[in-house]
């Protein structure tokens, strides 16, 4: 059997599967929906602010090479402007990033939708 046939067997092996878990009888969409919406929102709600945290962090360190430890090395400040340069060019992709997930959540209908079942740490008193 080639790669081709292969995977052809499995999609339709796991198809009516991934179709029966999208639609309950009561319309909540199931658990495939729940898994949907708790990973859309931790990205829309964590990843992508830590992200974009990080970014703005490595642009002041570039900029801090360049114009203050650079001085009068060009090798340094050469360093510092491929850093800003590479995270500009990171912000604009996480922003692209962050828009494609809020236009899926938006499109999908999931906006708004809060994390259910998140582990809670109780702190003793």
């Amino acid at each position: 059997m080639n790669k081709a046939s292969i995977l052809t067997i499995g999609t339709f092996a796991f198809l009516p599967g991934l179709a029966s878990a999208q639609i309950t009888v009561d319309g909540t969409g199931g658990p495939l929906a729940d898994m949907l919406r708790n990973i859309l929102t931790f990205g829309n709600e964590v990843v992508i602010p830590f992200i974009i945290g990080i970014g703005f962090l490595m642009f002041v360190w570039g900029m801090l090479q360049y114009f203050i430890f650079g001085g009068a090395s060009d090798d340094s400040r050469e360093k510092g402007k491929k850093l800003m340069i590479s995270s500009t060019v990171a912000f604009v992709t996480i922003i692209i990033f962050f828009g494609a997930i809020n236009l899926l959540t938006a499109t999908t209908g999931l906006e708004g939708q809060k994390i259910k079942n998140v582990p809670q740490v109780t702190v003793p008193k």
